[in-house]
């Protein structure tokens, strides 16, 4: 954990997700520590074989940035970088029809509850595995800022989730995320962050952050055979579809100058559900974010000991929504 920073959206949030490609069956999990507001965002999200969506959002009280353990989710690290557990107690609204968690008010309301379990244990592969850091220099605007210091890895994950009478035993893979400082929802104008796993020897992460006035950054790495690829350069493309136009099929290509290599990804989404953030302005004015958060199948080329590979993951895409359109349909 880090030091309380004096600002009043000071956040220290810890992610990971992971996907068992036997069993069908995954999910992510998220702790954002508003210390200063007196509050943790916490989130449950497990998706379940035929398409149904196991969900729940809590805002708990909490009186210090001490620690990741609020609303029923508690994480527990054992060694740093090399293995980490989570264990969650509580109920997840069940969700035939995820989409409709768009409006949550009515998802939570006309959808029924289970009880819910979950034990994970996530093992990585030391220092070596890890992409990111703090800068020695910020790197954010003023009232734009969305994490100081922030690192990902790519891990393993076993144990079980279990929901009402239903449990499935997990040996799959995912990545976990941990960052800390000043957040807000609406610094970025659009993001699309990507991450997907081909076993615990490949895997990406892909970043492109949009700005509202500038070029914003792209970036992300591949891990491959023991070997961490830095990428510079990162093309995202995107066929939406539906009234709401979510996203359905990713592409794009990650570009390693150092490593003098190049990779190219096709995600098609099997299972998507919309969240939503909103603050008030200093003017009352409601700003409105979209997070689509799809779990997503994964093609990759240009590893050349792992030919056509195939794999799983997340595609989370923030938009900005103006006069009800997100902002980012261009990319």
């Amino acid at each position: 954990m880090h030091e309380l920073g004096p600002e009043p959206n000071f956040n220290e949030s810890m992610y990971v997700n992971c996907f068992d490609p036997v069993n069908q069956v995954g999910g992510w999990f998220r702790i954002g520590n508003r210390a200063n507001e007196g509050i943790a965002e916490m989130t449950v999200c497990l998706y379940l074989p035929g398409g149904r969506v196991g969900f729940t959002f809590k805002r708990p009280s909490i009186e210090n940035n001490d620690a990741f353990d609020a609303g029923g989710l508690t994480w527990t690290m054992v060694t740093p970088f090399e293995e980490l557990r989570i264990a969650y107690t509580g109920k997840v609204v069940l969700l035939d029809e995820p989409l409709q968690m768009s409006n949550p008010r009515e998802a939570f309301a006309n959808n029924p509850t289970a009880e819910c379990e979950v034990r994970l244990t996530f093992t990585g592969q030391g220092r070596a595995s890890m992409f990111g850091g703090e800068p020695d220099e910020p790197h954010e605007t003023p009232g734009e800022e969305f994490a100081k210091g922030h690192y990902e890895q790519l891990v393993e994950a076993t144990g079980t989730i279990r929901v009402g009478d239903q449990e499935w035993e997990i040996n799959g893979c995912g990545l976990r995320d941990h960052s800390w400082g000043p957040r807000y929802w609406q610094a970025p104008w659009y993001y699309r962050w990507l991450t997907a796993n081909f076993g615990k020897d490949l895997g990406f992460m892909a970043s492109r952050i949009a700005k509202k006035d500038g070029p914003g950054t792209r970036g992300g790495f591949v891990w491959e055979d023991g070997q961490m690829h830095y990428c510079d350069h990162v093309e995202v493309s995107t066929v939406f579809g539906g009234e709401d136009t979510y996203h359905h099929t990713t592409s794009g290509l990650l570009r390693s100058s150092r490593s003098n290599r190049e990779w190219t990804f096709t995600g098609e989404v099997m299972n998507l559900i919309p969240l939503r953030n909103r603050r008030q302005d200093p003017d009352g004015n409601w700003l409105v974010t979209r997070i689509s958060e799809g779990m997503t199948k994964w093609t990759l080329e240009g590893a050349p000991a792992h030919e056509h590979a195939v794999g799983y993951g997340l595609s989370e895409y923030l938009d900005q929504i103006i006069d009800g359109t997100p902002v980012g349909l261009a990319e």
